[in-house]
This record gives C-alpha cells, sequence and structure tokens, in this order.
C-alpha cells in the first residue's frame, strides 16, 4: 500500500483544482518542494494507481441537463452480466453492483426527461435479466466524485 503524506495530498488537490497545472507551479505554490519532486511524486501516484489523470466531460455543459438514479432488481445468477451489459451504454455514467433490495445502481444523463424516461422504459427494461427498476431524478449535485478529497487522519472530517 501506498503511504500518502501531506505533500502527495497538497499534490492531488492542486491537480484536481487543474489538472494540467505544471509540476514548477505546482511546487510553487506547495513550497519546499522542487519541481523534479513534484513530477517523481506524481508519476509515484498514477504508478500506485492512487490517482488517474484524464479529461472529466461535463453532461450539463453538454446539454444533458436531466440526470436520474437508477436501481436495478436482477434475476439471480445475472447480476455481472446485466452490470457488464449496462455499462456498455454512453447515457451511463456510473454502474456499481450493490447489496440489499437492489442489485445494480446506476446513473443515468439525458437532454431531457422524455429522453430519460424512453431510455428507462424502453433500454434498460429490455435487457435480459432485468426484472424492475426504480428511478430518481436527481435536481442537482452538491457532491461528486471528482470532488471528493483523500481523507486526513482525522476522522471527525
Amino acid at each position: 500500500m501506498y503511504k500518502l503524506d501531506d505533500t502527495d495530498r497538497a499534490i492531488v488537490n492542486l491537480l484536481m483544482e487543474d489538472g494540467r497545472m505544471p509540476c514548477s507551479q505546482i511546487a510553487r505554490r506547495i513550497g519546499c518542494v522542487s519541481e523534479r519532486a513534484v513530477r517523481y511524486r506524481i508519476d509515484q501516484l498514477v504508478a500506485h494507481s492512487i490517482v488517474r489523470i484524464s479529461a472529466i466531460p461535463n453532461p450539463q455543459s453538454l446539454g444533458f441537463t436531466v440526470i436520474a438514479d437508477v436501481v436495478i432488481e436482477v434475476e439471480p445468477g445475472r447480476i455481472l452480466d446485466v452490470a457488464r451489459k449496462l455499462a456498455e451504454y454512453e447515457r451511463i455514467s456510473y454502474v456499481a453492483c450493490s447489496t440489499g433490495d437492489r442489485d445494480i445502481s446506476i446513473q443515468v444523463v439525458a437532454r431531457d426527461n422524455a429522453e430519460l424516461y424512453q431510455f428507462v422504459a424502453e433500454v434498460l427494461g429490455n435487457v435480459p435479466g432485468v426484472r424492475k427498476t426504480t428511478t430518481m431524478v436527481v435536481p442537482f449535485i452538491l457532491k461528486d466524485v471528482y470532488e471528493w478529497h483523500i481523507p486526513t487522519l482525522d476522522s471527525s472530517k
């Protein structure tokens, strides 16, 4: 397991602010660390799968203003097959297997409510193995995975 320190956290936080921030600027903003050390640490964070540096499209800016969470009940023994099939759809931004009353949790993006309804009723409802779907429109998101910061040792935050 990779052991993070305060400098690693600072680097990650600055990259979250701007994933294209030059190592020289990161070093200046942190202070007491060289550009070369920042570059090395970023390489280590990527190599250990602590971070992945990539572009993240904003669905709302592209006209996909309706976001919905959908939980799905699946026939026994078909959960992974259905989850893998759902992961192929471009309208689905998130797929996870879950426990409890429902087997799979997904997030769907659509241009409007009619498009969302059509996708859930006609596409999701016809995926082999899907028994039932429950859709919850998400009017706004306060915190997304892309705003999640690495926790400090203080467990109260």
